[in-house]
């Protein structure tokens, strides 16, 4: 009984502590145009640049690409991102991708066109996307605030398609912009309490100078097999991802007027699906410590170790305070 009551004990205990740590759930990152996070994973397009080989020296965790998140953020992301922290998320494993550098890898795009936008997923989950483009006068040479976004994103997407293991997007970047800028992806999920943030570098070309950009490079993506359906057509049961779902609110960014700030999803060519990565789901993150997610293992192991114990006990004998009667050999009754 001694050894039985510890273990519900432990049981309950491990429950609290599994009820009161932040979840593991969505994981992701933007594909395309690609992220630093992505670009720079140990089997990313980017890994051997100097940038990424200087994020990993500064102690960037990028084999965890997917996994740049912060819990219980609930909207308020200038309040808890700080400035010059934008793109670790605030988060310090991360931090070689705050880096100020002129030479992170930029995907080019064309002020004014529309592009595919590939968020890549490893744990699908709904919630919303807003993208923000930094404003003129940008440089990457220096760390990246709050003040350097556009106060209204270029996108904002709730619960878009998703097909060949991303989600799918499409966008049109404000044709007064151009050079190396920088789009800040913010994804709230809507059926957890976690928010993503990632940086994307871009080079964008004036209107009128072709960048291949309805077609991400092989270098970026792979190719899908020639019997593959287009991933470009929505399925008709899929709604359209540029209604905000009313439940999920934005509260960083004004009601009024988003709908001008915003660009209408869908209608880009999307060429190819995502290169397959390897995550390392292991851990989630609160203010900056890691959380092993070894609770689940445990509590399953207990709640085997008692459904045995009660096995075992139910086939001992009978219970305690009930009499047992067995027969001798002149078949006489005897109760003890």
């Amino acid at each position: 009984m001694t050894v039985r009551r510890g273990a519900v004990a432990l049981l309950f205990a491990l429950v609290a502590v599994t009820a009161g740590a932040p979840p593991a759930a969505a994981h992701g990152a933007p594909a395309y145009p690609v992220s630093r996070t992505l670009g720079c994973a140990p089997d990313g397009p980017h890994v051997d640049t100097p940038a990424c080989r200087a994020a990993v020296a500064d102690g960037a965790a990028l084999r965890e690409w997917d996994n740049i998140r912060v819990f219980g953020v609930q909207g308020r992301d200038r309040e808890r991102i700080p400035d010059t922290e934008l793109c670790s998320g605030g988060l310090s494993a991360y931090r070689g991708l705050d880096l100020p550098r002129s030479d992170w890898p930029a995907t080019p795009l064309t002020a004014g066109v529309e592009f595919p936008i590939r968020y890549r997923t490893t744990i699908p989950h709904k919630g919303t996307f807003r993208l923000y483009l930094t404003r003129d006068g940008y440089s990457p040479t220096r760390k990246l605030t709050w003040a350097d976004l556009d106060v209204l994103p270029f996108l904002r997407a709730t619960d878009p398609p998703v097909r060949d293991g991303a989600y799918q997007m499409s966008a049109r970047l404000p044709a007064d912009r151009t050079g190396r800028h920088l789009i800040y992806t913010i994804w709230r999920n809507s059926d957890t309490a976690d928010t993503y943030y990632s940086c994307s570098d871009v080079d964008i070309r004036p209107a009128g100078q072709a960048t291949d950009q309805g077609a991400p490079t092989a270098d970026e993506i792979d190719a899908p097999s020639p019997d593959a359906p287009s991933p470009d057509v929505p399925s008709p049961d899929v709604p359209s991802p540029d209604v905000p779902s009313p439940d999920v609110p934005s509260p960083d960014v004004p009601s009024q007027g988003a709908a001008a700030g915003g660009a209408e999803v869908g209608g880009a060519e999307v060429a190819a699906a995502v290169r397959p990565n390897v995550p390392v789901a292991a851990v989630t993150y609160l203010d900056g410590r890691r959380w092993p997610l070894l609770a689940g293992g445990a509590l399953a192991a207990l709640l085997l170790l008692l459904l045995g114990m009660r096995l075992r006990g139910s086939r001992s004998g009978p219970p305690p305070g009930r009499p047992c009667t067995v027969r001798n050999h002149r078949a006489n009754p005897r109760t003890w």
